[in-house]
């Protein structure tokens, strides 16, 4: 079968490589690749990896084979997945607690937009629950985990404070939920009893003096890629705060991940959810779309669909 590998010494990042199929354990489905979205985190993979890694976190498809011990969904039935990598492949062995059924009005293209980026919207924003009625701000707002938190925690009652780096940013944020849009988290006012924080840096020590007391600062990424240098009288305005880290593999039991994924394709079907998708393209463009990527030239997931 054909799967996108790592080239770090090649002319591109990935290409294009005949690989052996898959062996799914006694707990996998096999499952027939039809798209996959490609997240920021995952072109810093590229360099850290070895020559013919197979990348691929966000992927859905159809089930050619259930399980062998009888989990997970049946042969036939379209699902979205979480992998740990292997993904971009025309098949791949997934475990049953990893995937969800999709409702037959959510396209495979929208899927696979939401594992990555909506399970760390949808667990980060636990991190405040109860969300009714609380001030909730969102660095990143206009990226891929914040135009999902944004939806979210609006739909639960919480007044959203949507943070993006520049004006044209900002754009449809009211409509997707914010109360209020700030271009840069320097002109948000007021305290906040939950901040979701994903540049780092300046961002994250300002955020600090943002958080209301018995609040929490949930850190999931340092785009900025700055170090943040904190103190004690940080927190004097917002007393018995938590600093909390997030990583969305490790952020709750394995055998949530299947029932959260289930949980967001629900609320996309009910439209009451919409992930933000760019650009659609063959899975032969990807290295173009990469680097589009990087620079930061598109808007949304990139979402690349699996063919010939």
């Amino acid at each position: 079968m054909l799967a996108l590998v790592n080239t770090p010494n090649g002319s591109a990042p990935v290409e294009l490589r005949q690989v052996p199929e898959p062996t799914p354990g006694p707990h996998d489905a096999l499952v027939a690749v039809q798209a996959f979205s490609l997240n920021r985190g995952e072109l810093r993979s590229f360099r850290n990896n070895e020559e013919g890694w197979i990348p691929g976190q966000d992927v859905s498809g159809t089930v050619l084979r259930q399980a062998a011990d009888g989990s997970g969904p049946p042969a036939g039935a379209r699902v979205v997945a979480l992998m740990d990598e292997f993904g971009w492949a025309e098949r791949v062995a997934v475990p049953g607690h990893r995937m969800a059924v999709l409702p037959d009005s959510v396209s495979f293209a929208a899927a696979a937009a939401l594992p990555v980026a909506g399970l760390t919207a949808l667990r980060t924003l636990r991190h405040g629950a109860p969300l009714l009625g609380k001030r909730v701000l969102i660095t990143g707002a206009a990226g891929g985990v914040g135009h999902l938190a944004v939806q979210l925690a609006a739909r639960s009652g919480a007044r959203v404070t949507a943070v993006v780096g520049r004006p044209e940013r900002a754009a449809g944020m009211q409509e997707l939920g914010a109360a209020e849009v700030a271009v840069g988290i320097d002109q948000a006012q007021g305290r906040f009893g939950l901040i979701l924080e994903s540049a780092g840096g300046a961002s994250l020590a300002t955020a600090l003096h943002l958080v209301e007391a018995k609040g929490a600062v949930v850190v999931y990424g340092n785009s900025s890629g700055e170090p943040t240098t904190i103190g004690f009288a940080d927190f004097r305005g917002g007393q018995n705060a938590r600093l909390q880290s997030f990583f969305y593999f490790t952020s709750g039991p394995e055998e949530q991940f299947a029932p959260d994924l289930a949980l967001l394709v629900s609320l996309v079907a009910d439209k009451s959810l919409t992930p933000q998708t760019g650009p659609e393209r063959s899975w032969r463009d990807i290295a173009e779309v990469a680097g589009q990527l990087r620079d930061r030239r598109i808007g949304g997931k990139a979402v690349f669909h699996v063919g010939p």
